[in-house]
């Protein structure tokens, strides 16, 4: 097994403070570009294989919201920091396996990964067990890529339907990840469009890479991780 500390001391030493301050200003500018209002973009710092002191830094630096891709890591990294820091805000933005499901209820504040119908039924029985109700966004395969999580564009109004409707979950937005090979513009713009006609205000799309052009195309959250924490 890696030894976290270990890993984490093998690392470059970076400067979270600066990175986040850097970041945070490509946001500012982005949104001021595209007549976004100030504070209508959320920046979820992506802290997955990153451990106490640079999550650390990153709080003392005022990042509030995190994501994290692993229900085993952040089972064993956020516990703790929470219970310093209560007004933290903690997303999964990583595949949830149907039997974690209760688990991640019980954790995060926000799931961005549900993606078929059988995570959902398994969602709604561990809210309706544990009384937590984490805000649910629905991940969209936009590029219909076989290998990667998602529902597909053409069963998303029907799953969102029956997710809110029938299951009671608390649906508030979508998530996508596009193609890696592909432009990201046409795929934001098609979440953005699916989330007009269902009437839900949160849009999880951008990473280091592209966040720009999401914010650009109507993201109220964008993932950045190795624009802060550095390279994986």
């Amino acid at each position: 097994m890696i030894d976290p500390a270990t890993t984490e001391a093998a690392k470059p030493s970076i400067d979270v403070a600066q990175t986040l301050c850097d970041v945070r200003r490509r946001i500012d500018a982005s949104s001021a570009r595209n007549d976004r209002a100030p504070g209508s973009v959320n920046l979820v710092a992506v802290s997955k294989t990153v451990f106490d002191a640079r999550i650390e830094a990153a709080i003392a630096a005022g990042q509030r919201i995190f994501g994290e891709n692993r229900v085993q890591e952040a089972e064993a990294k956020w516990p703790a920091l929470k219970a310093r820091h209560p007004d933290l805000e903690l997303h999964l933005i990583g595949p949830l396996q149907t039997n974690k499901a209760k688990d991640a209820v019980a954790l995060f504040d926000v799931i961005e990964t549900l993606d078929r119908p059988r995570l959902a039924e398994a969602l709604a029985k561990a809210m309706a067990a544990t009384g937590r109700r984490p805000q649910c966004l629905i991940q969209v395969n936009t590029g219909e890529e076989p290998q990667k999580a998602g529902i597909g564009p053409r069963e998303a109004d029907g799953f969102i339907a029956d997710c809110r409707d029938r299951l009671g979950l608390p649906v508030v937005g979508l998530m996508c990840i596009p193609p890696a090979d592909e432009p990201p513009a046409p795929h934001f713009a098609l979440l953005a469009d699916i989330a007009k006609r269902h009437r839900l205000d949160l849009l999880s799309m951008g990473m280091s890479g592209d966040f720009e052009t999401a914010i650009e195309l109507g993201a109220s959250h964008v993932r950045v991780g190795s624009a802060i924490f550095g390279a994986r």
